[in-house]
């Protein structure tokens, strides 16, 4: 079985602490298919919390993971390894999704939350919009995509090449309080069948 690394969001609710609730992004579980290609990357993600409500009384470290993201049209695989240890490996074939998790990983980061930063960060946007309940929109223009529901941003990514997974991109997540920075290094890509 191939190993599959993860992308974006995979320590990133372990930073984020909420002060009060917040409304619930919407979740995404679009079929793997609809991502038209099969890539390979191995990547570096840099996780840091950005809360602006929160007073910070200290400098809180950014939390680094090595990742591996694959997608074909039919499975999206996706493993993160953190301090030499593997801590989630996800496996999503478009109805059922699969995750083994390191028994310390925090509950908040959990397979519905990073197959939905994946889909946001690299799903063709028409694919997202078709998706995305009453009240969001996907806004895309020059390298920056936006999710916003009425108007607000809930989260931004900004990248830094086309097609959007082959260079490295910035992930903020305002409504969930966190930034990824993700660098990304294509290790195979081919056409979807």
């Amino acid at each position: 079985m191939r190993r599959l690394i993860a992308t974006a969001a995979l320590l990133l609710a372990a930073c984020a602490s909420t002060p009060e609730p917040r409304p619930a992004m919407p979740a995404l579980r679009l079929a793997p298919a609809a991502f038209g290609s099969s890539v390979s990357l191995a990547q570096r993600l840099t996780l840091e919390r950005v809360d602006n409500r929160l007073p910070s009384k200290r400098e809180e470290t950014p939390r680094v993971l090595e990742a591996l993201l694959e997608i074909d049209p039919s499975t999206v695989q996706l493993a993160g390894i953190a301090l030499g240890q593997r801590v989630l490996t996800l496996s999503w074939d478009g109805q059922e999704l699969q995750q083994n998790r390191h028994p310390k990983l925090p509950a908040e980061v959990d397979g519905d939350r990073v197959l939905r930063d994946v889909q946001l960060a690299y799903w063709p946007a028409d694919s997202i919009r078709q998706a995305l309940p009453a009240g969001w929109v996907l806004l895309e223009d020059q390298g920056l995509r936006q999710l916003q529901q009425d108007g607000v941003t809930a989260l931004s990514v900004r990248y830094s090449a086309n097609p959007r997974w082959a260079g490295d991109a910035v992930l903020e997540n305002q409504r969930e309080g966190y930034r990824l920075q993700i660098e990304s290094r294509l290790q195979s890509t081919e056409p979807a069948l």
